[in-house]
């Protein structure tokens, strides 16, 4: 059956001054009889017409508009002649092969999800504002300028003595602010409302709003008369909590809320641009903030306020730094015994996302990688797709298309792919924002901020657009190269493609394999960076251990009472059937940690300061509990916790760095106004501060003998089902103080967890990379050499009719397999040797050029390879001589 033949005739006479017409005409028959087969003669005819219609009506358009018809700068590839008609041709050829062309889509939608994703989720802390106004002004002041991960809160926190003589002295700010860093340590008990709830509240100065520009969307920030010591107890509620605990219910400002027995004033309600938590506790909760005051009292509690300040217009970091040093030395020639006197200061973006930009620019590079592989794998299928589409163009042009022409139909071709592919990737990058920013416990600022949001739509289809531009240019300029009878004796017989395009889609494997070694060469070492932090002795046993936070509601009028009371708890949980052991601490280690200073008597210190240590308050029972192991001496035991001699412990590097060489059981310690203490045991090293870190000097001090602490955390260990242990301990805890929480628990091994988060975190996307370019790679080996034996059957066809074994055309198919594979392995190590440089920061435990991770990438890639090409070998070896030569 024909199409209708005045649609037939209306093409005609459209199409019979345009030298592509008879190409046109072709494509629309062919067109015309697979609709006809597939869905009957009704629809087919349908179908044509619409065509005709449309096509016509373009050129009628554009005669009445008088745009001009002939001129090279009309003609070519940035012309405007004949636009339309290529558009509609390129949708014509997208529906001709709608496998392909989504199979090319979702490969497409790999790379745009992947540099969609990352800038999803890194985009608040790299490319976007602060949450504030002005950001650019903000500063960061520091106590001390060191590495970060080398040092405890303590050495990041100022007096808040410091806080009040910046705040007069300063000329360069327009305000200085500040909140209590140990907050999380204090946490608050909600009662009245139903079931006793723990919080978590962080003290801030009265005016910490008001510097950083933060409006409540409920009610107002906190007055000076509630930032002062002993003042109106008030606080301000998270938008998160408020929406979740009171449903989001405005009347609740002005109204009172019960923590810790007090009545509190909810002052206003924080905008949910602003997430307290996210910019400066990542990783935690923060239900609502509370005023801290500024004052003598809180002086005398040491470094734990961190300074925050408002540069002035036009003044500099470095010109605010000069006035801060000049302010520090006034101070210290005033009060020569003032101790804590220091303040570095770095803008706000920096010190937020400074430790980050290694893994920030290695997600960066891999996702570049990821579209790169991307972009030359789509190209290798272009190319394979269809040798017949070459000589087609090639009868185009010598019906008289030019070559611009030619290669803007390809590229539009691929534009509509791609922008499928956008589609794709925008998807996959939602549902990857989604989850990695719903993680719980990761400890990178602003990562629960990141949204799939216009602007990362725009990234997606700008993505998208380079990607089909891209991948059309090795195609496009193949058939505008010009010598169309070249290009027609090069195809042969048949449509098989030639040797130099051959070569061409060869090149581009090599190419995908070596894009793709490095990003496992990167990811093997990261993986194996990992696996070490694994396997380090943390000096205590997560596995078995459970905990929970200790937080009374009632107050204590002395400390032999609050004491007595958590104690009672702890001998009350050691009495449930299952439980091995019980101790108490005032901070679990990798959370939150402070420093203090100890004397030697009778030694001076080279540098005339204090020995700093990590100090730790707890009872008898926790490094049991813990698992802790005593290397010298004994344990604290329940005489230490009365009155008499302080007995304290020491660990191993803190008795070498005190004692180096001789025995520190039996020796004496200055604690400054808390008197001396006396060694009675050695523990073993802990790491406390995180994973990576070696230990420090840590002291552990009995829990009787401390009075800054109002919370402690329990480990109770049990060889029992954590569900089953959980109940009973809720039940003792409730029998002993019925207004305490009592059901938030948590496994020690969830606290390592979390001090590994931001590895984990950059190790789940480049693993997720790397299997994705893998996966590529192994496509693009297969797709050219399936293309290969397809092309060469009747080569082969010959081979085998003169004898060649089936064993060894297979052979020959799996060589060309390995040698395409081991030349990208090649290119790939000598380039990962240069790359891995870049991360060396974010290794642990092994080296940039290590040989175990470069050998078993390479056989990783080999396998795929070999994998790939085992079935085009196979069918070549199937290959039967009079059949293949009959069929050419």
């Amino acid at each position: 059956m024909t199409p209708p033949r005045a649609a037939y005739r209306l093409l005609g006479r459209v199409l019979r001054h345009d030298p592509a017409g008879p190409a046109i005409l072709g494509d629309l028959h062919e067109d015309f009889t697979r609709i006809l087969t597939a869905r009957g003669p009704g629809a087919a005819h349908r179908w044509y017409w619409r065509e005709a219609l449309l096509l016509s009506g373009g050129r009628w358009v554009r005669a009445l508009l008088r745009l001009p018809s002939r001129g090279p700068s009309l003609d070519g590839f940035f012309g405007v002649r004949g636009l339309g008609q290529d558009g509609v041709q390129a949708l014509r050829a997208v529906r001709r092969a709608p496998g392909f062309s989504l199979f090319t889509a979702l490969v497409i939608g790999l790379g745009v999800g992947a540099a969609t994703g990352v800038y999803s989720v890194l985009k608040p802390l790299f490319f976007a504002p602060l949450p504030f106004r002005e950001p650019e002004t903000l500063a960061w002041i520091a106590y001390q300028d060191v590495p970060e991960g080398v040092a405890s809160l303590s050495h990041l926190t100022s007096r808040s003595g410091n806080l009040r003589d910046f705040r007069e002295r300063t000329r360069s700010f327009e305000g200085l602010t500040g909140y209590n860093a140990f907050s999380e340590q204090g946490a608050f008990t909600l009662s009245g409302v139903g079931e006793p709830e723990r919080l978590v509240g962080f003290a801030v100065a009265h005016d910490f709003l008001q510097v950083l520009g933060v409006q409540p969307i409920h009610g107002r920030g906190f007055t000076q008369e509630e930032g002062t010591w002993g003042g109106p107890p008030a606080v301000i509620l998270t938008y998160g909590f408020w929406r979740q605990r009171f449903a989001g219910d405005p009347t609740l400002v002005g109204r009172s809320v019960v923590l810790n027995d007090v009545p509190r004033t909810v002052a206003g309600v924080l905008p949910p641009s602003f997430d307290f938590a996210s910019v400066f506790t990542p990783g935690t909760r923060v239900d609502f903030l509370h005023p801290y005051p500024v004052s003598e009292e809180t002086d005398r509690h040491g470094n734990e306020v961190v300074i925050l300040g408002r540069m002035k217009p036009g003044v500099t970091p470095a010109i605010a730094q000069a006035d801060l040093d000049a302010v520090l030395a006034g101070l210290q020639e005033e009060q020569p015994d003032r101790w804590g006197l220091s303040a570095h200061l770095t803008p706000m973006k920096d010190h937020l996302a400074g430790p980050f930009r290694p893994a920030f620019f290695l997600l960066l590079g891999a996702a570049a990688t990821l579209v790169l592989i991307v972009c030359v794998n789509v190209s290798n299928l272009l190319l394979a797709r269809s040798p017949r589409r070459v000589r087609e163009m090639a009868v185009r042009k010598t019906l008289g298309a030019s070559r611009g022409r030619i290669a803007r139909q390809m590229v539009l071709e691929s534009l509509v792919v791609s922008l499928g592919g956008a589609v794709v990737g925008g998807g996959l990058a939602r549902l990857a924002t989604r989850a990695v920013t719903g993680a719980v416990g990761v400890r990178v600022p602003l990562l629960s901020q990141g949204r799939m949001d216009a602007p990362a739509l725009l990234v997606a289809t700008a993505v998208a657009v380079v990607t089909g531009v891209v991948v059309s240019l090795a195609p496009a300029l193949r058939v505008a190269e010009g010598g169309e009878a070249a290009v027609l004796r090069e195809s042969g017989r048949g449509t098989s493609a030639g040797r130099g395009a051959r070569r061409l889609r060869e090149g581009l494997v090599v190419a995908q394999v070596t894009l793709a070694c490095v990003l496992l060469v990167v990811g093997g070492l990261l993986v194996r960076s990992f696996r070490a932090v694994l396997e380090l002795d943390l000096g205590f046993d997560p596995a078995g251990a459970v905990a929970w936070q200790l937080n009374p509601a009632r107050s204590f009028e002395t400390d032999a009472e609050k004491g007595a009371f958590f104690e009672g708890i702890a001998e009350r949980v050691a009495q449930i059937p299952g439980v091995e052991r019980v101790g108490l601490i005032d901070a679990l280690p990798l959370g939150r940690t402070r420093s203090w200073g100890f004397q030697i008597p009778g030694v001076q210190q080279d540098n005339g300061r204090p020995i700093g240590y990590f100090p730790h308050l707890v009872d008898p029972g926790y490094l049991e509990a813990m698992g802790i192991p005593m290397v010298a001496g004994r344990n604290l035991t329940e005489d230490d916790m009365g009155e008499g001699p302080l007995a304290i412990l020491i660990n191993e590097t803190g008795a070498e760095r005190a004692f180096p060489g001789g025995s520190a059981v039996g020796r004496s310690l200055d604690f400054g106004w808390r008197g001396l203490g006396e060694i009675v045991g050695v523990v073993k090293d802990a790491r406390h501060v995180s994973p990576e870190m070696g230990a420090g000097v840590e002291i552990y001090l009995p829990l009787a003998r401390g009075d800054d602490f109002r919370t402690l955390d329990m480990v109770v260990r049990s060889s029992l089902p954590t569900s089953h242990v959980a109940a009973a301990v809720a039940a003792a805890l409730q029998e002993a103080d019925p207004t305490m929480p009592a059901r938030e628990y948590w496994s020690v091994e969830s606290t390592v967890d979390r001090a590994l988060s931001a590895r984990r975190f950059t190790l789940g996307i480049l693993t997720a990379y790397g299997a994705a370019a893998l996966l590529l790679a192994g496509l693009g080996i297969y797709g050219v050499l399936a293309q290969s034996v397809a092309e060469r059957t009747p080569e082969i066809g010959i081979r085998i009719a003169l004898g060649a074994s089936a064993a060894k055309v297979a052979g020959g198919v799996l060589g060309r397999t390995l040698l395409l594979a081991g030349l990208g392995i090649g290119a790939g190590a000598l380039l990962s040797v240069w790359s891995t440089r870049l991360v060396a920061t974010l290794l642990f435990g092994v080296r940039p050029t290590d040989p175990l991770t470069f050998v078993g990438m390479a056989l990783i890639l080999l396998a795929v390879a070999a994998v790939a090409g085992l079935l085009p070998a196979t069918r070549a070896a199937r290959i039967r001589g009079t059949r293949a030569l009959q069929a050419e």
